[in-house]
């Protein structure tokens, strides 16, 4: 594997020293799924500088523009393809005119470290991925044909469901594995820095919000806490998370709530003030319109999973109250 600032079909390339701090992005991987492969347009919230701790293979489908990884800068077109390791600086910037939209103009897959560190220690045979999960410390790019190999694979992958999903994770791997001389993009002496990217404003908002969820949350005091006014706050959060403050934080709010109704050890009341919620309805409101049903249904589906694989003594009742409860 090569590390050079020159890639075949990809256009000049220089590197320059970093000044702005990379923010980070939250990705939300569903729990029922080991991975998440999803696309979006141009321009689009996550589109800027930015870094997050899961493993990330981006492929252009539309535009042309620059790219950055790390420190470096390349040239982009559509069938660019690369891979960032976790916590790697990285944005792509398309030359579209002000006020011009594109529908697509990527495909993304994103995984964490622990699903590959299973799958390798169920089947030995994943072992050979891990000299492209080192080097992707760095950034990889692949070539233009495996790029455009790569998207009727990486298309697919949206929509598919149950083992599907792996059978073509698999096959896009074992794809990346027989490409020819992958380029490094980063330098060898690039280092990625996640402890002093949290020390970003930006950052620092989001580790207090996940900390004290709990909590009142106030847009006047995260503000406060980010040294500007609330005005200034909504517009700068919006634009770097992509939400509203309050949705941001009922969203995180009502994903912690489903782990707590998982669990089955607290009521419904109970587990609206933990998580931070001051009422009932409002609870219910939320989780009605992020989980498309009431929390009650959701945790009655939930218990009725559990209850359909369980072949111990009772399971018959278990699975009968629990259809009932989702009726």
């Amino acid at each position: 594997m090569t590390n050079d600032n020159t890639a075949a079909g990809e256009g000049s390339a220089r590197r320059r020293p970093r000044v702005a701090q990379p923010d980070l992005e939250l990705v939300a991987v569903p729990r029922d799924e080991s991975f998440k492969v999803w696309s979006h347009g141009y321009p689009y919230s996550t589109v800027r500088w930015h870094f997050h701790p899961e493993y990330e293979l981006h492929l252009i489908t539309a535009t042309t523009g620059k790219y950055f990884v790390g420190d470096y800068i390349g040239d982009f077109t559509p069938g660019n393809l690369v891979m960032t390791g976790p916590n790697l600086p990285h944005n792509w910037v398309s030359n579209v005119a002000r006020g011009e939209q594109v529908s697509e103009r990527c495909l993304v897959l994103q995984f964490d470290s622990e699903f590959l560190a299973r799958a390798i220690h169920a089947f030995p045979e994943f072992r050979k991925v891990t000299g492209l999960l080192d080097a992707s410390g760095w950034g990889v790019l692949f070539t233009p044909d495996t790029g455009a190999a790569a998207e009727p694979i990486m298309r697919e992958m949206l929509h598919a469901q149950g083992m599907r999903r792996i059978a073509l994770f698999v096959s896009l791997f074992a794809l990346l594995l027989q490409s020819k001389e992958p380029v490094k993009l980063a330098s060898a002496a690039y280092r990625a820095d996640p402890a002093r990217y949290a020390e970003t404003r930006i950052n620092h908002v989001l580790t207090y919000i996940g900390k004290n969820l709990a909590q009142e949350l106030r847009e006047a005091d995260l503000a406060g806490l980010a040294g500007q006014s609330v005005s200034a706050f909504s517009r700068y959060f919006r634009r770097h998370t992509g939400v509203p403050f309050v949705q941001y934080v009922n969203r995180l709010r009502v994903n912690l709530a489903c782990q707590l109704l998982i669990s089955g050890k607290l009521s419904i009341s109970d587990i609206c003030h933990q998580v931070g919620f001051n009422n009932l309805s409002n609870f219910n409101r939320q989780f009605l319109l992020l989980r498309g049903m009431s929390p009650s249904r959701w945790r009655g589906y939930q218990q009725h999973n559990v209850a359909s694989g369980s072949d111990a003594p009772g399971s018959a009742r278990q699975y009968a109250a629990a259809s009932a409860a989702v009726q």
